[in-house]
């Protein structure tokens, strides 16, 4: 019989046990292995049993067990020494607190999802697990930051195989009360609540529940209450799911019911009012309508508030393709917005603009949340150096006349939470070599550019350290594989070959990622007849771990998924080759640890970024992959291997794929498994450890969270916060009529006239030139422009390259035309073809970079041409 209703019965803890709950309900047990031993100590079966779930855990527990700890006077010290910990770890003062410079109050971080733990499933893959690496290392440096994130009660699928390998997917319902969450209380004890207005005079009611993830609050919305219609209830249901209508209120949800849970959140705990909103990707963009509509009801009009919305707003963006990104109909968004819907005040046509794609290659149609994450935020980063660059070519229409590499979004290469990803293992071997605060300090705040002290490491260590943790991989691998295959219907006695699946002493190479089709989960299938010779090489063999998840909707991803089922399922290779179902956080750290290489194969440069790269070099895991993401920054063959990549225009998609996977035998047979066989004097394999110990010491510091929210605080979040408070109700008037007048007048600023004192077309290397310039201003003055010569080298369309960009000074009144003479210094610092230009940009001290407002004047081809190039 079914249920008619539901209740969470909470255990009455012993009054000496009482602090088991303030740790369960903190995450920081997430990443804190002391807290998890104690758990673990309280029941190990039942430990095992709820997934490592504090909360699953001590609502399991029988009472007389829980009599028997508050008697137990070993285990109430460790209770007490893991509480004080925890109490010393929220109070005092960290990294940020020893910094000076005006650093911001506090900062709002807006995510679709968090992966924190497996005991909050609010993740689908990188990005959600970037987010709760990202709130991790702010809570270990004291970063005041609050996470805004969506509760949702399905949260991702759980994915399960068919006998046939097609992906199925379930969603289990996951009741908050059962899971590490506490409701925000108004004062009166009631919950807390947010309301979005919604067409037809209806609302959108969501409860506030809240993490606490170490230092950092984790604020999750839930729309799942009696107030709300059926149709309403079901908007936080599942991530990622359902149709337009239904992303686009997740959305709104999400940025405008998330801007007033932190006001909220705010008002009842004391906490700062953030002056730094950071929109992780653009599904929360329209957090800053909402704040411009704050600002409207205390006087400002759109405009102004737009410039003092934007100046505390840092976006970031995680895709490299258009496709990625999520784009509504204008019809749509029009409709959900204005007088029958939210946000009446502001003008349904202002804030269309601000995501219309009203540009060249743009569907002026279609309302585009990351074009609006630009357009609303004053600072903008990709994800790695080369994603930095993809992403300035990909939205360089936004900024028309500006080279790609002038496009104001930079990068800060993502990181990972090392006390999270890292094997305990490996702690306990660094512990053991520099101390165990010393090792958390490394792992946590960083600082250093290299771990010098893993040279110290014995290479026996190293060795014995690899080969424990392949062994738990093995096993890891064998149990999950057992399961699987139960449930795709197997019976007991069929899967007596589970038990020679993976061989501790084998090469182990692990692939496991979100399935899209740019990640290229068969690549490796591609000749399958030297797979097989690879992996039962009777001398040098190698196995390999693959996991993954399609999406629901992508039936081209689940036949890749199938495909490499069927291959694994060979009896002929399916003890070493293996897919495990239900890829999570969980398995990813058992994964990560017990590879030797990870393996990632994507098409270049559609990998943003590629963390799961890190976690495994974190754990001496060395990587062999395409040079995308933060491997073609960081890659040394001192310490990896780079597959070579057929991108020439010239290659179609077979060819290239069959190039590259033909490179990626090449560099398996030939270099990574003989290096991992081969052994030196001491029965070691001396050059593999060598390259795990270059693996720690190089890419170690640089692979951190920490050093990614180090990076954020300094060049981001510090930069916008100086600008918010810049940004007074008068200042964001005055800068808002300025940009009006300049963009109003900005038709009749011309560059008439260039001459410089050469007089032929080469000259020395360290020549100096006089440059004068005539240029017109028309309604403007010189304070609102900056003039400039652009210089270097040239190719053969003498187009600059490597420019460099030197201001250009006016020498007097305007003329009677009104044109206005412009001087300075030309440098020959470059031999070979060099060439220059000069151009007028909008200037204003408020503005974070020259190309702020996409504006520029440029000399006509007449004008140039009677400068002349130089040096060609």
């Amino acid at each position: 019989m079914k249920a008619i209703r539901r209740f969470t019965v909470r255990p009455v803890l012993p009054a000496a046990l009482h602090p088991l709950s303030e740790l369960a309900r903190n995450l920081r047990w997430s990443w804190h292995a002391e807290t998890r031993d104690l758990f673990q100590s309280v029941d190990p079966e039942r430990w095992a049993a709820s997934g490592g779930d504090p909360v699953r855990l001590l609502g399991s527990v029988p009472a007389d067990r829980l009599e028997e700890l508050a008697g137990d006077r070993r285990f109430l010290r460790r209770l007490a020494a893991a509480t004080d910990d925890l109490r010393d770890y929220m109070r005092g003062d960290r990294w940020y607190q020893a910094q000076s410079g005006g650093l911001p109050a506090a900062v709002a971080y807006f995510s679709p999802e968090f992966g924190i733990t497996a005991a909050l499933p609010q993740y689908s893959g990188g990005l959600g697990i970037l987010a709760g690496d990202h709130l991790k290392a702010a809570s270990d440096l004291g970063v005041p930051l609050i996470g805004v994130g969506l509760l949702y009660r399905h949260g991702y699928f759980r994915q399960s195989l068919s006998r046939d390998g097609w992906q199925q997917e379930h969603y289990p319902v996951l009741d908050p009360n059962e899971l590490p969450l506490v409701p925000l209380r108004e004062t009166d004890g009631s919950t807390a609540q947010v309301s979005l207005a919604l067409p037809g005079g209806r609302s959108l009611r969501a409860r506030i529940w809240q993490a606490q993830v170490g230092r950092v609050p984790l604020l999750l919305l839930d729309s799942d209450v009696e107030e709300n219609d059926l149709g309403e209830r079901g908007v936080t249901d599942r991530l990622y799911g359902g149709g337009s209508e239904h992303r686009l209120l997740q959305e709104m949800l999400l940025g405008i019911g998330g801007v007033r849970a932190v006001r909220t959140y705010c008002r009842l705990t004391g906490h700062p009012d953030p002056e730094v909103f950071h929109t992780n990707e653009g599904h929360a963009g329209f957090l800053g309508l909402e704040r411009i509509a704050e600002l409207h009801d205390q006087g400002l009009d759109f405009d102004a508030g737009l410039e003092a919305v934007r100046a505390g707003t840092v976006f970031t963006t995680h895709t490299p393709v258009p496709a990625g990104i999520d784009r509504f109909d204008r019809e749509l968004v029009a409709r959900h917005f204005g007088p029958d819907g939210e946000l009446p005040r502001i003008d349904v046509e202002r804030i269309l603009r601000l995501g219309m794609e009203t540009y060249p290659g743009g569907e002026p149609n279609l309302f585009n949340m990351a074009v609006m994450g630009l357009r609303l935020g004053q600072r903008a980063n990709g994800v790695s150096l080369l994603h930095g660059q993809v992403s300035r070519e990909m939205f360089a229409g936004l900024w028309p006349g500006f080279d790609a590499d002038e496009v104001p979004i930079t990068s800060v290469t993502n990181g990972v939470h090392a006390p999270t990803w890292v094997a305990p293992e490996v702690f306990r071997l660094g512990a053991r070599q520099i101390g165990a605060q010393r090792t958390e300090d490394a792992l946590t705040v960083g600082g250093s550019d290299r771990w010098d002290s893993v040279a110290d490491i014995p290479d026996q260590e190293i060795w014995e350290l690899r080969r424990s943790l392949r062994e738990q991989l093995v096993d890891e691998v064998r149990r999950r594989l057992y399961a699987s295959w139960r449930q795709r219907g197997a019976g007991t006695a069929e899967l007596g070959w589970i038990d020679g699946v993976l061989d501790p002493d084998v090469l182990t190479i692990g692939f496991a990622r979100r399935v899209p089709s740019y990640k290229r989960l068969t690549l490796m299938l591609r000749d399958r007849d030297r797979l097989m010779e690879l992996l039962l090489h009777p001398e040098r063999p190698v196995q390999i771990v693959v996991a993954g998840k399609a999406h629901p909707a992508d039936d081209g991803g689940k036949r890749l998924v199938q495909e490499l089922v069927r291959f694994a399922d060979d009896p002929r290779v399916r003890h070493r080759l293996v897919f495990l179902p239900d890829y999570g956080m969980a398995m990813a750290q058992k994964l990560y640890p017990g590879c030797d290489v990870w393996l990632n194969n994507p098409l270049r440069p559609l990998e943003a970024c590629g963390t799961s790269g890190m976690k495994a070099a974190l754990n001496g895991c060395l990587n062999l992959s395409v040079l995308d993401g933060w491997w073609d920054e960081w890659f040394r063959p001192d310490f990896g291997w780079a597959i070579p990549t057929a991108d020439g225009q010239a290659t179609d998609e077979d060819r290239r794929d069959d190039l590259e996977a033909s490179a990626l035998y090449d560099l398996l047979e030939k270099r990574v498994a003989p290096r991992f066989y081969e052994r030196g004097q001491g029965g070691l394999p001396d050059r593999w450890i060598e390259m795990v110990r270059q693996t720690l010491t190089h890419l170690g510091p640089k692979v951190l969270a920490g050093r990614m929210v180090r990076e954020y605080v300094e060049r981001l979040y510090a930069p916008a916060a100086r600008s918010h408070r810049a940004l007074t109700p008068d200042a964001a008037r005055d800068l808002a009529e300025w940009k009006a007048r300049v963009r109003g007048a900005w038709h009749d600023v011309t560059v008439d006239h260039v001459e410089t004192s050469a007089v032929t077309t080469t000259a020395e290397l360290g020549t100096t030139l006089s440059l004068r310039v005539l240029v017109g201003l028309g309604g403007l003055a010189p304070d609102d422009v900056e003039v400039q010569a652009v210089s270097g080298r040239v190719d053969a369309e003498d187009r600059i390259a490597d420019a460099e960009c030197v201001p250009l000074k006016p020498t007097g009144g305007p003329d009677v035309e009104g044109r206005w003479v412009y001087e300075g210094p030309l440098s020959l610092d470059r031999t070979g073809p060099f060439g220059y230009t000069v151009r007028v940009l909008p200037a204003h001290p408020l503005l974070a970079s020259a190309a702020e407002l996409g504006l520029l004047a440029v000399p006509s081809e007449e004008t140039g041409e009677g400068a002349g190039v130089l040096m060609r």
